[in-house]
């Protein structure tokens, strides 16, 4: 970039940055030459950060990204904590949100709390409250009674409270049995049917794997200090479930599954955790990014108001350019689907001009010239 285009002060910045400058200037009570020099480094930087009319910024993000990609590990370790779960890291977490996997191979939350649970007691009362307890944890024994065709459930020594609490959600969950509890033993039958050996045997292993405490999905948590926060890491996702605690800060927890944060918080939070899971992900392997590359992605992903993954079905096969979809992965379909809908190809990308060995529409090539030259 040019040194006058770098020198310029006669750049005007965005309101944003301006109320953000006048803020700081206020805070550290800058007298009006300093303002001048801080307003004129602002100018200076945003400058050089711009791109030119005609840039192929596409192509140039594509490559800033996939070139690093190039030196990133296979592997997946195993979480701060040894509480024994892997978590997926390097290329195939990359490829995950590049191509919008429905759920993570490690689904995971990262969950900060209100100021006034943002202490040690408090996140490890939290982490156990919502990690899921399956009611296989607390049985002592369970038999099948053939005679009477009901299950019999032995529970271990526990408050009166957690017991009714157990018995209540089970009765919610399966509305069609009969499931009286009395001290510490449940009795499981049919309301309406005599049950088979096979019947009681399916309804044996449902209530086993049946969550009676915490939130479901979410397998193990771990608490973790993070400078001055207290935070809570959980193995497996329920963000909709989690909202409803009022000890969750809600402006800073977040959900690695892209779609869980679309649906629960809208599409803007979805564009905001592609960015954060691309940049740790990078920046776990030690790779550095241009930030805005970043957000150029996440924008292509998510700017129909739908999170689409980059590929053949999603934005590859989104163009408008017949040639430009035909190729990638899939020349044959894209070609008889055009020309049996008599589809048109206009030449304004890139690689369709490319392929038929046109000037392409990027840098010089967006606009003509013409000169009126004067006689010799």
């Amino acid at each position: 970039m040019s040194e006058n285009l770098q020198t310029r002060s006669d750049i005007s910045l965005p309101k944003g940055l301006m109320d953000e400058i006048e803020r700081v200037c206020k805070e550290r009570k800058f007298n009006s030459d300093k303002k001048e020099k801080l307003i004129e480094l602002v100018k200076r930087t945003y400058s050089t950060s711009s791109f030119e009319p005609g840039e192929a910024i596409g192509i140039i993000s594509a490559q800033s990204i996939s070139e690093p990609a190039t030196q990133m590990t296979m592997r997946t370790f195993h979480f701060a904590g040894s509480v024994g779960v892997q978590v997926t890291l390097g290329l195939p977490r990359l490829i995950e949100i590049f191509d919008a996997k429905k759920e993570p191979a490690t689904p995971m939350m990262t969950l900060y709390l209100k100021k006034k649970y943002n202490n040690k007691s408090s996140s490890e009362s939290l982490a156990e409250k919502i990690t899921e307890r399956k009611l296989r944890s607390f049985i002592k024994t369970i038999s099948l009674d053939l005679t009477s065709k009901k299950i019999k459930i032995l529970l271990k020594k526990m408050k009166k409270s957690e017991f009714k609490e157990i018995v209540l959600k089970l009765n919610k969950k399966f509305k069609r049995l009969s499931i009286k509890g009395k001290e510490d033993k449940i009795i499981v039958g049919s309301r309406d049917k005599e049950l088979t050996i096979k019947d009681l045997q399916k309804i044996k292993k449902k209530l086993l794997d049946s969550c009676v405490s915490g939130i479901a999905e979410i397998r193990n948590s771990l608490v973790l200090k993070e400078g001055e926060d207290w935070v809570i890491k959980t193995f497996g996702s329920n963000f909709l479930k989690i909202i409803e605690f009022d000890e969750i800060d809600m402006t800073r927890s977040y959900t690695n599954n892209i779609y869980e944060m679309a649906n629960v918080l809208g599409i803007e939070a979805a564009r905001s955790t592609v960015i954060k899971e691309i940049n740790s992900t990078m920046k776990q392997q030690g790779l550095d990014i241009d930030y805005r590359h970043i957000m150029l992605v996440a924008d292509i992903m998510t700017f129909s108001g739908e999170v689409r993954p980059i590929g053949r079905y999603g934005i590859a096969g989104m163009k408008s350019s017949v040639l430009t979809r035909a190729g990638f992965e899939e020349t044959i379909k894209h070609l008889v689907r055009a020309s049996v809908r008599h589809d048109e190809d206009n030449f304004d990308a890139i690689f369709d001009n490319v392929m038929v060995n046109q000037q392409v529409p990027v840098g010089t090539g967006m606009f003509e010239l013409i000169a009126k030259l004067g006689e010799e």
